[in-house]
């Protein structure tokens, strides 16, 4: 490579972020590694270590100063930014539409959809200005991107804005070859998603027991996307449970 190749994912600690992090390590970015938990990112350095290079870079997302902080050390550290993986994200408590309190409604919306912006915000300025011009941004979507389950609006509607948010870096950083895509996700088997496997609530009232996949399966979606030549981009892709309640009506 002409030069080193640098990633950085929100949300490394845990889940899908961890997974693809580490995929990204084994692919040969060096990635940087944020979230709130600086012992659960260096745990994620540490399962990547025999495989490439990392920087454990703890912020929150929910401060635009601490984000603003993270993409200066991305800066003084590296000179660039190859890919930004927008994945960090929350919901609400499961609850009746007319009964969920705003900070309930900002907490998902400032994570989930303030948080990407002002990240991407970031790498448009690193990548614009850096030589080799452009990189790419992956935005974290959802299946709820496409189709609510109950009790999700907070979280679903953030998710319909991450499209939005993902056309707009498409079609304004085309300009300074900044490619935007997203990556939509259903049923990964992680820690949040152990609900599934043992029964979540259906639109028609019941409980179903969901199929889940193995997270590698993003993983490997993630890195096809993020190693793409800047000529091509992948808008959208979706990579879900094969039997999960989603095509047709359940």
């Amino acid at each position: 490579m002409p030069h080193d190749k640098i990633a950085l994912v929100t949300g490394a600690g845990s889940g899908i972020g961890k997974g693809c992090a580490l995929a990204l390590i084994k692919a040969g970015f060096t990635v940087v590694l944020t979230g709130r938990r600086k012992d659960k990112l260096e745990e994620t350095a540490q399962e990547g270590k025999p495989f490439g290079k990392s920087l454990v870079a703890p912020s929150d997302m929910t401060d635009p100063a601490s984000i603003e902080a993270l993409f200066a050390t991305v800066k003084k550290q590296f000179g660039r930014l190859d890919v930004l993986f927008n994945n960090a994200g929350i919901g609400a408590p499961a609850m009746p539409f007319e009964d969920l309190p705003f900070d309930k409604w900002k907490a998902v919306v400032d994570t989930n959809l303030t948080a990407p912006f002002l990240c991407a915000q970031h790498a448009f300025r690193i990548m614009k200005d850096q030589a080799p011009r452009g990189g790419r941004i992956i935005n974290n979507g959802s299946i709820s991107a496409h189709a609510p389950r109950p009790f999700t609006v907070a979280y679903t509607a953030t998710k319909h804005a991450i499209t939005g948010l993902t056309k707009s870096i498409a079609l304004d950083g085309r300009a300074y070859d900044i490619a935007g895509g997203q990556i939509d996700i259903g049923n990964a088997a992680t820690d949040l998603s152990e609900r599934m496997a043992a029964g979540i609530l259906q639109p028609h009232g019941g409980i179903m027991v969901e199929p889940r996949m193995d997270v590698q399966n993003v993983a490997d979606a993630l890195v096809y996307m993020a190693t793409r030549p800047l000529e091509a981009n992948v808008l959208f892709m979706t990579v879900m449970a094969t039997k999960m309640p989603f095509v047709g009506r359940g």
